[in-house]
Protein backbone atom coordinates (compact mmCIF):
# COMPACT_ATOMS: atom_id res chain seq x y z
CA UNK A 1 0.00 0.00 0.00
CA UNK A 2 1.65 3.80 -1.07
CA UNK A 3 0.15 6.61 0.98
CA UNK A 4 1.71 9.70 -0.10
CA UNK A 5 0.99 13.22 -0.66
CA UNK A 6 1.82 15.52 -3.69
CA UNK A 7 3.07 18.94 -4.30
CA UNK A 8 4.30 21.53 -6.88
CA UNK A 9 7.17 23.54 -6.07
CA UNK A 10 8.28 26.42 -7.40
CA UNK A 11 11.69 26.57 -6.06
CA UNK A 12 13.48 24.76 -3.42
CA UNK A 13 15.41 27.18 -0.81
CA UNK A 14 17.57 24.09 0.02
CA UNK A 15 21.06 23.38 -1.03
CA UNK A 16 20.16 20.08 -2.89
CA UNK A 17 23.83 19.17 -3.18
CA UNK A 18 23.86 18.45 0.59
CA UNK A 19 21.42 15.62 -0.15
CA UNK A 20 21.79 12.34 -1.44
CA UNK A 21 19.67 11.93 -4.68
CA UNK A 22 19.08 8.58 -7.17
CA UNK A 23 18.83 9.27 -11.41
CA UNK A 24 15.85 8.11 -12.70
CA UNK A 25 13.94 7.52 -15.83
CA UNK A 26 10.80 5.06 -15.91
CA UNK A 27 8.30 4.62 -18.79
CA UNK A 28 4.83 3.75 -19.00
CA UNK A 29 4.02 0.00 -20.33
CA UNK A 30 -0.17 0.69 -20.07
CA UNK A 31 -1.24 4.02 -17.61
CA UNK A 32 -5.04 2.21 -17.03
CA UNK A 33 -3.84 0.60 -15.00
CA UNK A 34 -0.16 1.73 -14.07
CA UNK A 35 2.55 -0.75 -15.32
CA UNK A 36 5.33 0.97 -15.41
CA UNK A 37 9.41 0.52 -15.76
CA UNK A 38 11.81 2.12 -14.06
CA UNK A 39 15.43 2.52 -13.66
CA UNK A 40 16.56 3.79 -10.47
CA UNK A 41 20.48 4.77 -10.77
CA UNK A 42 21.68 0.80 -11.90
CA UNK A 43 18.32 -0.68 -10.49
CA UNK A 44 15.52 -1.89 -12.55
CA UNK A 45 12.04 -2.45 -11.42
CA UNK A 46 8.77 -3.30 -13.33
CA UNK A 47 5.57 -1.68 -11.00
CA UNK A 48 1.76 -2.25 -10.83
CA UNK A 49 -0.12 0.21 -9.64
CA UNK A 50 -3.92 -0.08 -8.69
CA UNK A 51 -6.67 3.40 -9.17
CA UNK A 52 -6.81 5.91 -6.34
CA UNK A 53 -5.11 9.14 -5.48
CA UNK A 54 -3.03 9.22 -2.28
CA UNK A 55 -3.97 5.85 -1.77
CA UNK A 56 -3.18 3.02 -4.54
CA UNK A 57 -1.70 -0.46 -3.91
CA UNK A 58 1.54 -0.99 -5.51
CA UNK A 59 3.49 -3.93 -6.62
CA UNK A 60 7.26 -3.84 -7.55
CA UNK A 61 9.33 -6.79 -9.45
CA UNK A 62 12.42 -6.59 -9.57
CA UNK A 63 13.87 -6.38 -13.75
CA UNK A 64 17.66 -7.57 -14.80
CA UNK A 65 19.43 -4.61 -16.77
CA UNK A 66 18.76 -6.47 -20.21
CA UNK A 67 14.60 -7.41 -19.20
CA UNK A 68 14.01 -3.23 -18.78
CA UNK A 69 16.19 -2.57 -22.14
CA UNK A 70 13.73 -4.68 -23.66
CA UNK A 71 10.21 -3.17 -22.45
CA UNK A 72 12.08 0.01 -22.79
CA UNK A 73 11.36 -0.40 -26.36
CA UNK A 74 7.46 -1.20 -25.48
CA UNK A 75 6.91 2.13 -23.71
CA UNK A 76 3.73 4.34 -24.21
CA UNK A 77 4.82 8.06 -24.30
CA UNK A 78 7.77 9.71 -23.17
CA UNK A 79 10.54 8.65 -21.24
CA UNK A 80 10.49 10.16 -18.23
CA UNK A 81 13.55 10.92 -16.93
CA UNK A 82 13.81 12.70 -13.76
CA UNK A 83 16.48 13.21 -10.45
CA UNK A 84 15.71 12.72 -7.15
CA UNK A 85 16.71 14.23 -3.80
CA UNK A 86 15.96 12.38 -0.49
CA UNK A 87 15.12 15.16 2.08
CA UNK A 88 14.55 13.88 5.70
CA UNK A 89 11.44 15.53 7.18
CA UNK A 90 10.84 14.99 10.97
CA UNK A 91 9.03 12.17 12.09
CA UNK A 92 11.30 9.68 10.02
CA UNK A 93 9.72 10.93 6.68
CA UNK A 94 11.39 11.42 3.63
CA UNK A 95 11.04 14.18 1.13
CA UNK A 96 11.58 12.64 -2.37
CA UNK A 97 12.21 15.87 -4.45
CA UNK A 98 11.81 14.94 -8.48
CA UNK A 99 13.13 17.73 -10.78
CA UNK A 100 12.20 16.80 -14.10
CA UNK A 101 14.60 16.72 -17.26
CA UNK A 102 14.20 16.94 -21.17
CA UNK A 103 10.73 19.16 -22.26
CA UNK A 104 9.41 18.40 -18.03
CA UNK A 105 11.93 20.68 -16.88
CA UNK A 106 11.97 22.87 -15.11
CA UNK A 107 9.17 21.13 -13.38
CA UNK A 108 9.49 19.87 -9.47
CA UNK A 109 7.45 17.82 -7.68
CA UNK A 110 7.55 16.35 -4.03
CA UNK A 111 6.67 13.61 -2.71
CA UNK A 112 5.85 12.35 0.95
CA UNK A 113 4.97 8.28 2.00
CA UNK A 114 3.12 7.99 4.94
CA UNK A 115 2.83 4.94 6.88
CA UNK A 116 -0.94 5.53 7.46
CA UNK A 117 -4.05 7.71 5.99
CA UNK A 118 -4.39 9.68 9.67
CA UNK A 119 -0.78 10.85 9.12
CA UNK A 120 -1.06 11.26 5.56
CA UNK A 121 -4.32 13.55 6.26
CA UNK A 122 -2.58 15.55 9.35
CA UNK A 123 0.74 16.47 7.49
CA UNK A 124 1.70 20.09 7.38
CA UNK A 125 4.05 20.97 4.36
CA UNK A 126 7.43 22.95 4.90
CA UNK A 127 6.38 26.63 4.22
CA UNK A 128 8.34 26.09 0.76
CA UNK A 129 5.96 23.78 -0.85
CA UNK A 130 3.17 25.20 -3.59
CA UNK A 131 0.00 23.74 -4.50
CA UNK A 132 -0.91 20.51 -2.74
CA UNK A 133 -1.76 17.93 -6.71
CA UNK A 134 -2.19 14.58 -4.37
CA UNK A 135 -6.16 14.04 -5.66
CA UNK A 136 -4.80 15.81 -9.15
CA UNK A 137 -4.52 13.06 -11.95
CA UNK A 138 -2.43 15.62 -13.76
CA UNK A 139 0.73 15.54 -11.82
CA UNK A 140 0.61 11.65 -11.32
CA UNK A 141 3.65 10.45 -13.59
CA UNK A 142 1.64 8.11 -15.77
CA UNK A 143 -0.17 11.22 -16.77
CA UNK A 144 2.93 13.36 -17.45
CA UNK A 145 4.20 10.31 -19.56
CA UNK A 146 1.10 11.26 -22.11
CA UNK A 147 1.48 15.07 -22.10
Amino acid sequence: MEIERKYLIESCPLPLEDFPYHEMEQGYLNTSPVVRIRRSDEDYTLTYKSKGLMVREEYNLPLTKEAYEHLLTKIDGRLIQKRRYLIPLEGGLTIELDCFKGDLAPLMLAEVEFPSVEMADSFTPPSWFSEDVTFSVLYHNSTLSKL
